[in-house]
């Protein structure tokens, strides 16, 4: 037979020469097709975030799909062949344990350890007992639960019996398995149908951990304490996207309920665990004696720092499933299982120094900074103090003799002074009065902790504020981004957002973008290695851009500059309000707080804005390169109602004013951004709760609490059908 070749460079027509997969094959792949298109599905629909192309998932499901005709026994109700795809989010739920999660006694030492041994071969028999010693997970229990082979639910451990619903941030998870291997489901035999739920410990890696640190303290948020509160936070959160950027990992290690694994020991189950398909902690021992117990705890803590994730000790356990039955429980712990708990690694040094450092947000984050000492492993010579509040607490000051540790055997931090050392001329350390980067007044609102620097002129927060203003929500200038503001800023072209008016195509056209011709072209009158620039079309399309972005409304400009608490909606009211930047520089506080929506802390933060100087030289300049700083009315009405696809006669009339909407649910002819942007063109107020305030609650399909709580308060809810009435029409349904 002649064999030909598609377009792709397949074979077609030729038998192949491949041999068939046995049953135990096919069963072994299907399974890891299973996981793998749940896996990718759930990040392409849940999460917007494929790691594949449809092309790369396509060839995987044609797979499935071969071994399941070859197979059909292989063929399960939850295989990605039988369902059509996507997911449904809901909120956290409430979740009962299959068996109660207990917590776990402590040893804090030797000493207690060795009694514990000391009972238990006093209880089994001397001689008699095998232990197993695994690595304690400084990290967040969860229990996972199976049906049939195939994930159902995870849920936090909670209070031991109830815990919370993170099935979808669970899911985010690699290396957690939404199909058991069939080699596990077959060890379980006429019992592979039967509810499992397995537990373990959800963690953080600690260069995730830092990571995700830096970000925090780079964005003036709060840093976690720890990889343990790090991965806690990480798995609450109400958006699953949020949860599958933090790098999270799980050791699963124990099982509601055993019987139906058939197995006999903890290092039995634990190689169960490995064949069905979890990732397993490979640190861990077979013990016989209580020598080999202490050599594995010895041993632990001497590579602890080795790790790339946090453990606080090793648990040891008896082995044997019957021993284990015998000794039984007490009221909150097994007798058949300890947890030895390693000491904190904590040093002594000299605090040199406080020094103050911005943030690309402002904030001002004081950082000690102490002669190296070496602590868990490394050297470290500085740590966070994260604000005012947190230095006074622990009152270290600059000459003071400290104690440092690493929160999490990772991030170095101050415990505190030793006081008997303290020099007696040592002063309380104060925040300083003006930003150490540009000069610039440090702003410290009422009932916040975080000082700020908001001069629209400060170099530390230079990228993040240009990055914003040309971002598609403010003045969505096209093609302006991260890499080319790199490039403008290191050229010296960019200072603050008013110099992106002064750019010309020459500016841009010739900047280098840090790559070369890898070939030779004299048409174009390139050598290989000459560097490649920017060049006249894209400065071109930039700059066209960046001039298009005059005419972005004020409401726009305000969210753009940056000012603290004041996004997109805040912006228009303020535009809204005082119609021109003029007249809300020379608004007092208090009118400003007075405004529907904004309040007194957003007033303060205006206010504080609008007071430094450099920030009204760059409105000025912003005024002179043509930008739009005053708003016209009649126009804004006029392109909201274009924009919406409402009468524009209609919006004039706002017959919508002094009502209240939420939207919830899947709405079909718009999306609920679309739809409250009609009904605010119309003059309604659209806010995201339903109160006893609320007018009206539009539910779609799939509507959750939302229209449960409007049905609950007695709150008119409407159809999608009755929304469209009323934009086109301005009337209410009548009860």
């Amino acid at each position: 037979m002649t064999e030909q070749m598609n377009l792709f460079g397949d074979t077609a027509g030729a038998e192949s020469t491949e041999p068939a997969l046995s049953h135990e094959q096919a069963a072994a792949r299907a399974a890891e097709l299973r996981h793998e298109l749940d896996y990718h599905a759930y990040r392409y629909y849940m999460l917007d975030a494929p790691e594949i192309t449809d092309a790369a998932f396509d060839k995987m499901l044609v797979e499935l799909q071969e071994i399941e005709s070859a197979y059909p026994d292989l063929i399960t109700p939850t295989s990605y062949t039988q369902r059509v795809g996507g997911y449904v989010s809901d909120q956290f739920a409430p979740v009962t344990h299959m068996a109660r999660m207990y917590s776990m006694d402590d040893a804090m030492d030797l000493e207690e350890l060795d009694a514990w041994l000391e009972r238990t071969e006093n209880a089994l028999g001397t001689g008699r007992v095998t232990y197993t010693c695994e690595l304690k997970i400084d990290g967040l229990g969860v229990a996972i639960t199976y049906e049939n082979g195939a994930f159902v639910r995870a849920a936090t451990r909670g209070d031991g019996t109830t815990g919370e619903d993170v099935s979808l941030n669970v899911r985010t998870i690699q290396d957690i398995p939404m199909h058991l291997s069939e080699k596990a489901l077959a060890h379980m035999g006429t019992d592979r149908d039967r509810v499992i739920e397995v537990r373990g410990e959800v963690y953080m890696p600690k260069g995730s951990f830092v990571r995700l640190n830096d970000e925090a303290d780079a964005e003036g948020r709060d840093p976690f304490a720890n990889p343990r509160n790090a991965a806690a936070g990480s798995l609450r959160q109400k958006d699953p996207k949020v949860t599958a950027k933090r790098d999270l990992s799980t050791f699963i290690y124990a099982i509601a309920d055993t019987a139906p694994l058939h197995v006999h020991s903890q290092h039995e189950f634990l190689g169960w665990l490995r064949d069905a398909g979890f990732h397993v902690n490979p640190n861990v021992a077979t013990c016989k004696t209580p020598t080999e117990v202490h050599e594995f705890c010895a041993d632990a803590l001497s590579h602890r720092s080795d790790l790339d994730y946090d453990i606080d000790g090793v648990v040891v356990k008896v082995d044997s499933f019957q021993q284990q039955s015998d000794l039984g429980f007490t009221a909150r712990a097994p007798r058949w299982a300890i947890a030895f708990k390693f000491p904190p690694e904590e040093k002594t040094t000299v605090l040199r120094e406080i020094r103050v450092q911005v943030g690309r947000t402002g904030v001002l984050t004081p950082v000690a900074e102490f002669d190296p000492v070496t602590v868990a492993g490394s050297t470290i010579a500085r740590a966070t103090l994260h604000n005012i509040d947190e230095v006074h607490r622990k009152d270290v000051r600059v000459g003071d003799t400290i104690v440092v540790h690493k929160a999490g055997d990772v991030i170095p931090e101050v415990v505190g002074p030793v006081l008997d050392k303290r020099w007696p001329d040592a002063q309380p350390w104060q925040m300083p009065a003006t930003c150490p980067v540009c000069g610039s007044p440090v702003v410290h609102e009422e009932g916040e902790v975080a000082y700020r620097c908001v001069s629209l002129d400060c170099a530390a927060q230079l990228k993040e504020r240009l990055l914003h203003w040309v971002s598609r929500g403010c003045m969505d200038v096209d093609g302006v981004g991260d890499e080319l503001v790199d490039k403008m800023i290191a050229a010296d072209l960019l200072h603050d957002v008013a110099d992106f008016y002064q750019l010309t195509v020459e500016d841009i056209a010739g900047l280098d973008t840090g790559r070369t011709y890898a070939a030779s072209n004299a048409r174009r009158g390139v050598r290989a290695g000459d560097p490649i620039l920017v060049g006249q079309k894209t400065a071109r399309k930039a700059i066209d851009e960046i001039t298009r972005s005059k005419q972005q409304p004020l409401g726009r400009v305000l969210f753009a500059l940056g000012i603290r608490l004041v996004g997109k909606s805040v912006g228009e009211l303020l535009a809204q309000r005082f119609l021109s930047i003029d007249r809300l520089v020379l608004a007092s506080e208090e009118e400003i707080a007075s405004i529907d929506g904004v309040g007194p802390k957003i007033a303060a933060s205006v206010k504080g804005f609008l007071a430094v100087p450099e920030n009204l030289e760059v409105l000025e300049r912003l005024r002179q390169a043509g930008l739009t700083l005053e708003e016209d009315l009649g126009q804004m009405a006029a392109d909201a109602a274009a924009a919406t696809g409402v009468s524009a006669d209609l919006a004039s009339e706002q017959p919508l004013a002094g009502f209240t909407f939420v939207l919830t649910g899947t709405l079909v002819r718009r999306t609920r951004d679309e739809a409250g942007a009609a009904l605010k063109t119309l003059g309604a107020k659209v806010t995201g709760s339903v109160s006893k305030k609320t007018s009206f609650v539009v539910a779609g399909p799939k509507a959750g609490s939302k229209l449960a709580k409007a049905e609950s308060l007695g709150v008119p809810v409407l159809d999608e059908e009755q929304l469209e009435i009323i934009l086109t029409t301005g009337e209410l349904p009548t009860a």
